[in-house]
């Protein structure tokens, strides 16, 4: 086991069998790799000198992510929106120098952060941005594309059961060692010491996204920081939390914020259509819970 702090957060990795110890810090030296490649917050970062104009040209891991930032784009109807950093900043998430924008500095900000503006190109590995001032933050995914990389160095070291738990973010590799099913806690999300209930799995990522993760208060009025590409202000669409279940880290990671935003209706029709894909629980602000 191993515990380290890593993409703001906490992580705890777990691995058993013969090199259980090397693929644990081998996934160690993975995490903090990709958080320095990643990390709006660190200047030197790829991820960093892309939205500083400093370089377009981009890594294999960036330009998979992107990949599928973009595909997800496409297919949530534009919910998952990596170019809504500009305005992530102004909320202050990033910082956690919290300020409630004026409508007009939304406005302002709202047309750069449309995914569609960026081009990208596949062969050359090449990123550019079709409006001045967009930047992108693939915090909304890093971290399930984090957790599946951890499963491939677990199938490398021939561990034969493990999990990785990311500030929240669980993914698990086979069953327990005494051949039964991990068992994971989904948080309530009105009170942190409590959970709605328990999953039994094997082989997936249990990932689960809602307001009460981060969030500040003004005037009375809370805000979180799950923010809404179509108004800019945090998803307000009736549900409180989202869970994805799937054998794909990066889709589960990306689909828990994507239904979050879309509300209960659009993200029902949405697993009706990917139901092979993924399995997710829902709850709403009235405090009902939908399990696929």
């Amino acid at each position: 086991e191993r515990d380290l702090f890593a993409m703001d957060t906490y992580m705890v990795l777990q691995a058993y069998g013969e090199n259980a110890q090397a693929a644990v810090d081998a996934a160690a030296d993975e995490v903090n790799r990709l958080d320095a490649l990643l990390s709006t917050g660190d200047e030197y970062s790829e991820v960093a000198q892309i939205n500083a104009g400093i370089t377009d040209t981009i890594s294999d891991d960036t330009a998979y992510l992107l990949e599928r930032s973009l595909e997800l784009y496409q297919d949530t109807n534009d919910a998952f929106d990596i170019a809504i950093y500009p305005v992530m900043q102004a909320w202050g998430f990033p910082t956690q120098e919290f300020a409630v924008p004026t409508q007009e500095m939304l406005d302002a900000l709202l047309p750069l952060t449309d995914a569609a503006d960026i081009s990208y190109d596949a062969q050359k590995k090449t990123i550019h941005f079709e409006k001045e001032d967009m930047q992108i933050d693939l915090g909304g995914i890093a971290k399930g594309y984090t957790s599946s990389r951890i499963m491939d160095i677990y199938r490398q070291y021939g561990i034969t059961s493990g999990l990785v738990n990311l500030g929240g973010n669980v993914q698990v590799y086979g069953a327990k060692t005494d051949g039964s099913l991990w068992r994971i806690a989904i948080q309530s999300p009105d009170d942190e010491s409590s959970y709605l209930g328990v999953l039994t799995a094997k082989d997936v990522a249990v990932i689960t996204s809602g307001g009460y993760e981060r969030y500040f208060e003004q005037d009375g009025v809370v805000y979180h920081h799950i923010i809404d590409p179509a108004t800019g202000y945090p998803a307000n669409n009736g549900l409180v939390s989202v869970t994805i279940v799937s054998a794909d880290g990066t889709l589960a990671d990306g689909l828990s914020t994507s239904l979050f935003i879309m509300g209960k209706e659009k993200a029902i029709a949405y697993w009706q259509e990917h139901s092979e894909e993924f399995d997710t629980i829902l709850v709403d602000e009235d405090g009902m819970i939908y399990v696929t």
